[in-house]
């Protein structure tokens, strides 16, 4: 075979081939696709997967994203209704519903983002601006035990929305804005809301004050619980004190009436038996090693003595 021929064979089949890889491309799971000629849309968008064709070199395949995807707003300082400046930032899920008007209208996921910042960041603005600081940091007048500070606040501010309903609000409004870019909003949420620096070290002064008072009134509200358990401690201690004292008294009164009954019964028996034994106690009370008594002979207290040595 000649070899010119052969070259021109190769070439065209090399060629073909380019042809055939540029014509076929794959549509994944996670992709959509809208095919432009010239710059300009070609059919229908390709949503399903699958291995698809287009005319090479003419056609261009526009890939873009079925997941949900996400977008975090740079926050911002809005005014709220009572003049209280904060910062306050946001974050969304979004998806691509319709990627032809979603090309013609943003193009691409950067000028989403953009869209999605004018958007949310707008309405966000006025839905903070009309509302108090505690309908957006709070969602009921649920009473706080743990922060004292947000409630002395609720007192004061019945909250009629709430932190949830505003962020649904902004949710609502925003969402009916995106499906003319081909966008449908998932969900919009406020991640945090913070105060402006000047005005944040004023709230932890406050804060600091407030804990300060609950400490103190916790403080005496235990000296005043501590008082009365001791003044009940007294009392209770005053009450067995004087029933056992009671008890003692009946006890002692019992056993010198049994003591007299005794002494009586013996004294009946033996007159003169009982005068000596009770003379002879007297003897042991009274007398000591040391003691000195000076009697006369006559003395009826010397009469058992006089008596023993006389024997």
């Amino acid at each position: 075979m000649n070899p010119t021929r052969m070259m021109i064979m190769l070439g065209l089949a090399v060629l073909g081939l380019i042809i055939l890889s540029s014509s076929l491309y794959v549509v994944d799971m996670t992709e959509q696709v809208v095919v432009t000629q010239f710059g300009r849309p070609v059919g229908e968008p390709v949503t399903e997967p699958g291995l698809r064709i287009r005319v090479p070199f003419i056609q261009t395949i526009n890939v873009f994203d079925k997941r949900v995807l996400e977008w975090d707003g740079t926050p911002s300082q809005i005014p709220t209704k009572d003049k209280r400046y904060i910062w306050v930032d946001t974050f969304a899920r979004w998806k691509i519903i319709d990627p032809l008007k979603f090309m013609q209208s943003v193009s691409s996921e950067m000028g989403a983002h953009a869209r999605l910042d004018d958007v949310i960041d707008a309405v966000t603005r006025d839905l903070i601006t009309s509302h108090d600081l505690i309908e957006v940091v709070r969602n009921t007048n649920r009473t706080m035990e743990e922060d004292e500070t947000v409630e002395v606040m609720s007192e004061q501010v019945a909250i009629e929305t709430g932190r949830a309903a505003i962020a649904g609000r902004i949710f609502e409004s925003a969402a009916m804005q995106m499906p003319r870019y081909g966008i449908e909003l998932v969900d919009v949420e406020i991640k945090r809301i913070n105060y402006v620096e000047e005005v944040r070290r004023k709230v932890y002064e406050r804060m600091i004050s407030e804990r300060q008072r609950i400490a103190e009134r916790y403080r005496s509200e235990g000296m005043g619980e501590s008082a009365e358990i001791r003044g009940k401690k007294e009392k209770e201690l005053q009450r067995i004190t004087s029933e056992a004292y009671r008890i003692a008294e009946e006890v002692r009164g019992d056993a010198d009436a049994t003591a007299s009954k005794i002494y009586a019964e013996a004294y009946g028996r033996d007159p003169e038996f009982y005068s000596f034994l009770r003379t002879l106690e007297s003897y042991r009370e009274t007398m000591g090693p040391e003691s000195t008594i000076i009697l006369t002979t006559d003395s009826d207290y010397f009469k058992y003595l006089k008596s023993i040595s006389g024997r």
